[in-house]
């Protein structure tokens, strides 16, 4: 995921290696991680990809198969591994990510404490934000989970950033050794007020955690387990809105009869006087340009969760 070159610097510019983990982008519905291995082949609708044509090209690069389809080789950045990773829990997405590692105040250098590690989606994040000098510790009850978890992060090249450990936070908390050197603080778990008292034992002073719930009730318990120890607490829900924006005709959006081209209603646009900005260079007159338009998406994602903040007072 944060590539790392020989002399253990981040960086996302070298070429693709033998052994390399890229993202095959297809179409933007359409994506998969693949090992390179110089011997092996990709094949898909596109026709056949050999890896030995993809070593050497710089990550990004366009590659083409023998029948003349393509498919762009991406570098695994954590928002990219978030849409492939395989789905052993359920995961946090880019949206509910985001706002959790600005609100933790997740920076180089910090040292965040996690629970539990499930899929490893939230972890890869925490763990370039914290790259190079800071250290995420992740853990999970589950014994198998954990070990898929640090197979992908040796896979995707963070494993120098995380330790994966196996505990029920819920029944015996965080480990001693963490007491009072912790920056941040993530729970995901079905009983976080459970929880909480020994993340507050490991956070620095002024320290940030926050829980991630699916339902109120959890975050009604765990608020008012917070309020013993924690000051600054908010909860947010975001739901995600994305918008299909295309250059076009008015009717080249099916059933969308009332979408609005940004003129006054009751008022007829007036033609240009100035009939110069549509002339080409050779004298002839140009079509105008068609409008661009924007329209919300049909499968608008909902709710995933809650995510509640506080701070170590």
């Amino acid at each position: 995921m944060l590539l790392v070159d020989p002399e253990k610097k981040l960086s996302f510019t070298r070429t693709i290696q033998n052994g390399d983990l890229v993202i095959v982008y297809e179409k933007h519905d359409s994506m998969k991680a693949v090992k390179v291995s110089e011997s092996s082949v990709l094949q898909n609708r596109f026709g056949m990809f050999k890896h030995s044509d993809w070593i050497g090209k710089p990550f990004g690069s366009k590659v083409f198969s023998n029948k003349g389809g393509f498919v762009h080789l991406l570098a695994p950045t954590p928002e990219l591994w978030t849409l492939v990773l395989s789905h052993r829990t359920q995961i946090l997405y880019i949206a509910d990510i985001s706002l959790v590692i600005m609100y933790l105040e997740v920076v180089p250098g910090c040292v965040v404490l996690e629970s539990g590690t499930g899929s490893g989606s939230l972890t890869t994040s925490l763990a370039r934000a914290v790259a190079p000098t800071g250290h995420v510790f992740t853990f999970d009850f589950h014994e198998q989970r954990a070990a898929s978890a640090r197979e992908d992060f040796e896979k995707t090249g963070i494993s120098s950033y995380v330790t994966v450990g196996v505990r029920d936070i819920q029944g015996q908390g965080f480990p001693e050794e963490h007491v009072g050197s912790v920056d941040a603080v993530f729970l995901d778990l079905p009983q976080p007020w459970l929880a909480i008292p020994s993340a507050a034992k490991m956070l620095r002073q002024d320290g940030v955690l926050c829980s991630f719930s699916p339902c109120i009730e959890q975050v009604q318990r765990s608020c008012e387990t917070l309020r013993s120890n924690f000051t600054d607490i908010r909860t947010f829900e975001i739901l995600l809105r994305t918008y299909e924006v295309r250059q076009g005709k008015l009717d080249s959006f099916d059933g969308d009869k009332g979408i609005s081209t940004g003129s006054r209603p009751g008022k007829r646009k007036q033609p240009s006087s100035d009939r110069s900005s549509l002339q080409g260079d050779n004298g002839g007159i140009l079509a105008p340009a068609l409008p661009v338009m924007a329209k919300p998406c049909s499968e608008a994602k909902g709710h995933t969760g809650y995510l509640t903040f506080a701070r170590l007072k």
